[in-house]
C-alpha cells in the first residue's frame, strides 16, 4: 500500500462513485468550496497496485476554540475489503491526516465517518462533545419506485399538504440561473435562522457551493413561488446516484410551499434515475408501547423531523463523531464544546 496526496479529481470521484455509499461531502469539488472560504483542503488517498482503495478529504477549520481538520463523512474505504484490511487502510489515512494537521498547526482531528452505528469502527478516537454532521439520517430509496408508489408511502397529512400547496397556486421551479437566484435562498435563510436561532453556514459558503457544483449540474436551487413571491427555496445536490436535500429555507407562512418543493425535487431525482433521496439529519426517535414514533423534543432537529419523515423512507444511524487530539490545547476545546452541547440541547 502507498499513501499520498492526490490531485486527480477524476480518479478520486471515480473511486467514490464505485462505493455503496458515496457522500458528496467527500467529493473532490467539495475541497474547492472550502478553499473558497479560506479553509485549506487536505486530500489523502491509499493505493494498492496503483488502484485507490481508500480516501479521506478534510479541511482546516481555523476556529477560535481550536484549529483542527474536520473530515466530513470520511474516510471512505473500499467496501469489498475484509474488515482487517479496512482497518489497515484507515490507519494509513488517519496517519496522513494527522501529519497534515500537525503541519497546519492544528490541535486535533475531527472525523465524522459514514459508517453504520452497529458496525465495527474503522477509526478510533475520543467521542466528540458535539457532532460534526447529522448522525441520524433519513433517506428515501428510489430504485424501482414509481411516483404513485412514493405518494402511497407518504404520511396522509404530507400528501394532503402537497395537494393543498398546488390548490393554493404554489409553483416550484428549478432555477436556470442558480448563481443569481441563490440570493432568494439567502434572504429566506436569514429569516429562517432568526426564527429558529441556529448557527448557519456563511453566505460566502452557500455561494461557493452553488458556483462550484451548479455548472456541472450537480446542484439545483429550487424556488417555490406564491402570488409572485419566492416563499421557499432549497439547495439540492446530485452526485453519485443520490440527491441530497442539503439546505432549505422558507417564510413563516400558512402556505405549505416546502412540501410541494420537496415533492418536485423527489420527482426530478426519480427522472434522473437516482437511487437515493437523502433528507439528511433528523432528531433521534423512539417507539412507544402502541408503536407510535416519539421524537426527542429538545433536539435541534426536532422541528424538521416530522416534516422529513412524512415523505416516507428509512432511518440510517451513523457512528458518532470522534476526535484525535494532537496537543493538550484540545482539552480546552473539549470543555467549551461540552457547555455548548448542553446549551443547544444535544
Amino acid at each position: 500500500m502507498t499513501i499520498r496526496d492526490i490531485t486527480d479529481a477524476a480518479a478520486w470521484d471515480a473511486f467514490l462513485a464505485s462505493e455503496p455509499w458515496s457522500p458528496f461531502l467527500q467529493s473532490f469539488a467539495m475541497g474547492k468550496v472550502y478553499e473558497a472560504v479560506q479553509q485549506k483542503a487536505v486530500r489523502i488517498a491509499v493505493e494498492d497496485a496503483g488502484q485507490i482503495i481508500g480516501i479521506a478529504f478534510g479541511h482546516v477549520v481555523p476556529a477560535r476554540r481550536g484549529r483542527h481538520i474536520a473530515v466530513p463523512y470520511g474516510p471512505v474505504i473500499a467496501d469489498a475489503l475484509p474488515v482487517e484490511r479496512k482497518k489497515e487502510v484507515a490507519k494509513h489515512l488517519v496517519q496522513g491526516l494527522y501529519d497534515a494537521a500537525k503541519k497546519h498547526g492544528c490541535t486535533f482531528l475531527r472525523l465524522s465517518p459514514w459508517q453504520e452505528a452497529e458496525s465495527e469502527p474503522l477509526t478510533m478516537g475520543i467521542p466528540s462533545p458535539l457532532h460534526l454532521l447529522a448522525e441520524h439520517v433519513w433517506y428515501l430509496p428510489l430504485s424501482g419506485k414509481t411516483e404513485e408508489e412514493l405518494l402511497a408511502g407518504m404520511r396522509k397529512t404530507t400528501r394532503n399538504l402537497i395537494g393543498r400547496a398546488e390548490r393554493d397556486g404554489v409553483t416550484v421551479e428549478a432555477s436556470v440561473n442558480p448563481t443569481a437566484d441563490i440570493e432568494h435562498f439567502l434572504k429566506l435563510h436569514d429569516e429562517t435562522r432568526k426564527r429558529h436561532g441556529f448557527t448557519p453556514y456563511t453566505n460566502t459558503f452557500f455561494r461557493a457551493q452553488v458556483e462550484t457544483f451548479a455548472p456541472s449540474n450537480h446542484c439545483t436551487v429550487y424556488l417555490a413561488r406564491h402570488e409572485g413571491r419566492v416563499i421557499a427555496s432549497s439547495i439540492h445536490m446530485h452526485m453519485f446516484g443520490e440527491t441530497s436535500y442539503h439546505h432549505g429555507a422558507s417564510e413563516h407562512s400558512k402556505v405549505p410551499a416546502s412540501y410541494l418543493l420537496q415533492w418536485r425535487a423527489i420527482q426530478d431525482a426519480l427522472k434522473r434515475g437516482d437511487q437515493v433521496y437523502n433528507f439528511w439529519g433528523i432528531a433521534p426517535t423512539s417507539t412507544d408501547q402502541e408503536g407510535n414514533t416519539i421524537i426527542t423534543k429538545k433536539h435541534p432537529f426536532s422541528g424538521v423531523t416530522l416534516f422529513k419523515t412524512g415523505f416516507g423512507g428509512t432511518l440510517l444511524n451513523l457512528q458518532h463523531c470522534h476526535d484525535i487530539p494532537i496537543s493538550l490545547l484540545y482539552w480546552k476545546t473539549f470543555a467549551i464544546e461540552l457547555v455548548r452541547k448542553w446549551r443547544r440541547g444535544f
